[in-house]
């Protein structure tokens, strides 16, 4: 019946709505990727799940919502649209993970100046490629043509993801006491966060984002700049099954001041020696460049840390081995201590 919907006017007006047609046609196979058996079942006015709980004795739903921020000016200036969709699944299936949750479904929103059909399935194509790598289906999601508010070449990427746990299995920081050890994951990059600082300090809209940069072992900006969130659902998930995990925190905006208090009860903080934190070298350049103070380096950035994982002392072998295991090359961060300060580094 879609062969029969066109509307001259509404085309004049800035709206091809044959051209959201051809872009649900180009990112279905992406779609399908995410899907049990294989298929799209997309175009319909709502997304359909069906919710295993089985096991569950009271299962609870977990939802978080987020964008790519200003990271995706970036996609534009490099005309790479293929990652930034991996970036919005992580920043929300990163959160939901923190309590324990599994990722089920996600659902993005697109609001385009103009809609160009493979650059749209590019977008989904990323967006697809996180679901994967977070175990969800992507359920749905809606491209919103905006000629007028906003530039034709440019686009905004939302998205929301909905989880399940067990209530008797939530990581609520409840059993977290002095003496237990925080881990690191190590990010792959500066994330998705961040990036109003960082397009300042490099100047991205009169730089040269493709030029080699040796502080960056010969990548370019904007290879390194674009690399996408990490995500670490899956290692995540396989840790909670087998060592008794006291505390999650996802290190995104406010870094490290921000974030790990927020997984630690109160009257309790981290001790963090600098020196034991992996800093990657983008982040040394952004400093250097910047000529921004340690703090604030450390209450922006994630710093090298993605997540921050806390067990007891007698588990942090077995934890460790557990998540390089699936790929995390996790390592001993700081300890927890009493304290009002939330995050002491020294």
């Amino acid at each position: 019946m879609m062969e029969k919907s066109f509307s001259d006017s509404y085309k004049q007006a800035g709206v091809d709505i044959t051209a959201g047609y051809r872009a649900v046609e180009l990112m279905k196979r992406h779609v399908a990727r995410t899907m049990p058996g294989g298929k799209a079942d997309i175009g319909g006015f709502g997304g359909l799940f069906p919710l295993d709980v089985s096991g569950m004795k009271e299962p609870v739903l977990v939802s978080g919502t987020d964008g790519v921020g200003t990271k995706i000016k970036l996609a534009f200036l490099t005309d790479r649209h293929d990652t930034v969709g991996i970036d919005c699944v992580a920043m929300c299936v990163n959160d939901i993970v923190c309590c324990g949750a599994r990722p089920l479904l996600f659902l993005d929103y697109i609001a385009c100046g103009r809609n160009v059909p493979e650059k749209i399935a590019a977008i989904v194509g990323g967006v697809a490629e996180g679901c994967v790598r977070a175990g969800c289906a992507l359920v749905g999601g809606e491209t919103a043509e905006h000629p007028g508010l906003m530039p034709e070449e440019e686009y905004d990427l939302a998205g929301f993801a909905v989880g399940v746990v067990d209530r008797s299995q939530v990581i609520d920081n409840s059993k977290m006491k002095e003496g237990d050890v925080m881990l690191a994951l190590p990010s792959s990059g500066v994330h998705s966060n961040g990036f109003s600082l960082v397009r300042k300090v490099f100047d991205v809209d009169r730089c040269d984002l493709s030029a080699p940069v040796a502080e960056l072992d010969g990548k370019s900006l904007g290879e390194v700049l674009l690399t996408p969130t990490k995500i670490y659902v899956k290692p995540v998930l396989a840790l909670i099954k087998e060592v008794a995990v006291k505390g999650i925190s996802h290190i995104t905006g406010g870094g490290f001041y921000e974030n790990m208090p927020r997984s630690i009860p109160k009257g309790l903080g981290v001790r963090i020696r600098r020196n034991d934190v992996r800093v990657l070298p983008v982040f040394d350049l952004i400093q250097k460049r910047g000529g921004i103070s340690e703090h604030d380096m450390f209450n922006t950035f994630n710093m090298g840390v993605g997540m921050s994982i806390v067990v007891a002392k007698e588990d942090v072998s077995r934890a460790v081995a557990l998540l390089k295991e699936h790929g995390e090359d996790a390592y001993v961060l700081g300890e927890i201590v009493k304290s009002d300060d939330g995050v002491i580094l020294c």
